[in-house]
């Protein structure tokens, strides 16, 4: 016997999680913010906006009632972008019950309060993070979607929850672990979308592997200074929520932050390459808000101030390489 699930957004993520989960057997609900979104998923059986090609089964039920979607569910899974994530947990606050799980598939900081989702949660349910569960690791929901092998974690600051939401979303073709570090979890998920922009930008100026590599290498060095400065545990970045995460969204012709980077070396302008890639890019939104996090707290973080420079700035891209090539000598291990 299934849970009740109800998903809210129907992008690439959340679809991808409402069609695997349900074949687990799972009651599942799809909220849609957008009433053609959802007779549109009805109408072709799959969601050809943002997942094409993946069957969407007609046990899902589909909707644009929020409270409809939650309705007696035991789990809510926020699959919604990180900015709206605080907007849409203010909607459906009124339906969730105290019992209720909440688990959040975005990545992402809100830009005005620097804030990680959980801290966003906490404020607005007045605390109760026990019942709040992350999922995070490299997932892109093109694969998710089609049954291919994926491993993923969940982190809570109560073990218990994030078990069973680790009982509730394994799969034969989706290996969950657990984790108690929500905010390495998080900061992980989030931050590594900036170093794709970074190594997407290298890429469409031109640039190879051993560029890509040493952007994703340093790009972990300061994202894990960040994080332990934040009270993260270092070893969390060494794991599916850090590296994986990183690698996969560095490296995939899925990943947005990718191609965005990409559209941005070969000369587009941020709105130019925002437009061409035509989905959100969690990347631009976050590199604003990591950008001032790591002034707040002193962090040294070249990769991400340069990025935050050609976003922001006007800053040539070809410049931006010079600048990290040409900083002060230092030690690789450091923090």
């Amino acid at each position: 016997m299934g849970n009740r699930l109800a998903i809210l957004g129907a992008g690439s993520w959340g679809t991808a999680l409402a069609v695997a989960l349900a074949q687990k057997g799972h009651t599942v609900s799809l909220w849609s913010r957008r009433r053609e979104l959802a007779e549109a998923i009805k109408l072709h059986g799959e969601n050809v906006r943002y997942l094409p090609g993946v069957a969407v089964p007609a046990v899902i039920d589909i909707t644009e009632d929020l409270e409809k979607a939650v309705f007696r569910a035991e789990v809510v899974v926020f699959a919604v972008p990180s900015h709206a994530f605080r907007e849409v947990l203010r909607l459906v606050r009124p339906s969730l019950s105290k019992t209720i799980v909440v688990v959040n598939a975005a990545k992402g900081l809100e830009e005005d309060s620097l804030y990680r989702l959980s801290q966003v949660f906490a404020e607005e349910m007045g605390g109760a993070l026990e019942r709040y569960v992350v999922l995070s690791g490299p997932s892109h929901a093109e694969e998710v979607g089609r049954n291919l092998p994926t491993a993923v974690v969940v982190a809570s600051v109560k073990k218990e929850t994030a078990e069973y939401v680790q009982e509730t979303f394994m799969l034969p073709t989706l290996r969950v672990y657990t984790n108690q570090d929500v905010t390495g979890v998080e900061l992980g998920g989030a931050l590594k979308n900036i170093i794709a922009l970074g190594t997407g930008i290298a890429e469409g100026l031109g640039f190879g592997d051993n560029t890509r590599a040493a952007l994703m290498t340093r790009g972990l060095a300061e994202i894990t200074r960040l994080g332990v400065r934040l009270g993260a545990d270092p070893l969390t970045f060494s794991g599916l929520a850090g590296i994986g995460d990183l690698i996969v969204t560095c490296t995939s012709v899925h990943s947005r932050n990718r191609r965005c980077g990409i559209e941005i070396g070969q000369g587009k302008s941020l709105a130019e390459a925002l437009a061409a890639v035509n989905m959100v890019v969690e990347g631009v939104r976050t590199t604003r808000a990591a950008y001032r996090l790591a002034l707040a707290h002193s962090v040294d973080m070249p990769i991400t101030e340069q990025t935050h420079r050609v976003l922001f700035e006007n800053l040539a891209p070809a410049q931006a390489v010079k600048n990290l090539l040409q900083r002060e000598r230092t030690s690789e291990i450091r923090m």
